[in-house]
This record gives structure tokens, C-alpha cells and sequence, in this order.
């Protein structure tokens, strides 16, 4: 194949920089943006500007926001004594679809990997710890993953939390071991969240 001209070959390698797409997948939407009219590709970036300025932290649990809290935090009818705590936003977003869960959340950033340099102080763990001090928190679900960092991490919010006196449950093994939570379908994430059983730290 021609090599790309500069413009095209520059949008490429921006589609490429996002996380699960491939050189083929990369010039095919480049292609598609070629394709628009001139006002559809000011839309696409103004969307994009849009985001970036627009879309920050909840000031409370760290979820995606327009304003200081997000829609759940937000959300007077959410049952503010259950707090699930999740890696990412994605996690958060594959349990709002089952419509099961009506407590708050509470999103990490991430998991304790030292091998990653990530430790403790780089993810919302004292936040959240904050929030059970706080009062009015009765149970914590740690929903992290069932791999090594998620079991780590878990182990390690149980061992902060417990002397709260609050109850620390983990999400039952309905979902499949070293698995993602954004992949699970509803059904999975609803079982696995009635099936939850408290942490041992």
C-alpha cells in the first residue's frame, strides 16, 4: 500500500493512541472523517472539545460529572448507607445497567499493583475511608476484580474499613476469575451482587 499523506496519516496515529483500536480499525474511521461533510467533522470535534472541558470528577466519589456531584451521588432516592466501590467507571456503568443496585458508588482509579507502581496513595482509598467516617455508611461492597490486584486491593479496603464497625462484603464468583467487570452481561452482575459475602481481614 502508498504510504498515507501527512493529514491522514496524522489522524491514524491519533484513532491508534485509543485504547482497543488497531492500525485497520484506525484508517477506516479516519477514511469515515474524510468522508463527512466539513459541518459533521466540526460536530465530532466540538463533541470531543465538549468532553474535555465539560466532564470532570464527582467530588465525592470520583465518578464521571457535569457538576460537583454526579447523577448518583446526586440522586436524593439512592440509598446512601450501601457504598459499592468499583476500579472504574466502566465497572460503575456495567452495574447501573442491571437497574439492581440503589446504593452509591465509590470509583478507586485503579488497583494496588506494585509491580505497576501503583500503591494505596494513588488511588480514592482514604477518600472513601473519609466517607465512612463520616457516618451513615452501614455496608461497603468491594467489587473489584477477581485477579490479583483486585483480590490485593480488596483485602487491603477491608483491613481500613473494618474498625468502622460497618460491614465489608465482596462480590460473589459469578463472575468468571480474571475477567473484567465491563464485559459481564446484567444478569451475571446481578447475581453475583445478591450472592456478595462479607470480607475476613
Amino acid at each position: 500500500m502508498t504510504e498515507l499523506i501527512l493529514p491522514l496519516q496524522r489522524l491514524v496515529e491519533q484513532f491508534r493512541s485509543l485504547p482497543g483500536i488497531g492500525s485497520k480499525t484506525a484508517l477506516r474511521l479516519a477514511l469515515a472523517v474524510l468522508d463527512m461533510s466539513e459541518e459533521r467533522v466540526e460536530e465530532f470535534a466540538g463533541a470531543l472539545l465538549d468532553v474535555k472541558r465539560n466532564v470532570r470528577e464527582c467530588a465525592r466519589c470520583h465518578n464521571i460529572a457535569e457538576g460537583e456531584l454526579c447523577a448518583v451521588c446526586g440522586d436524593e432516592g439512592r440509598d446512601a448507607g450501601l457504598i459499592c466501590v468499583v476500579e472504574d467507571v466502566r465497572s460503575l456503568m456495567s452495574f447501573e445497567r442491571t437497574r439492581e443496585y440503589k446504593g452509591l458508588y465509590h470509583v478507586l482509579g485503579g488497583t494496588i499493583s506494585p509491580l505497576d507502581g501503583r500503591g494505596p496513595e494513588k488511588l480514592h482509598i482514604d477518600d472513601l475511608v473519609a466517607r465512612v467516617e463520616s457516618g451513615g455508611v452501614r455496608e461497603v461492597i468491594i467489587a473489584t476484580g477477581s485477579d490479583v490486584e483486585g483480590e490485593t486491593t480488596a483485602m487491603y479496603i477491608a483491613r481500613k474499613i473494618k474498625p468502622y464497625g460497618v460491614k465489608v462484603s465482596r462480590l460473589a464468583y459469578g463472575i468468571p476469575v480474571g475477567s473484567d467487570l465491563e464485559y459481564a452481561d446484567a444478569q451475571t452482575l446481578t447475581r453475583a451482587l445478591e450472592g456478595r459475602r462479607e470480607v475476613e481481614a
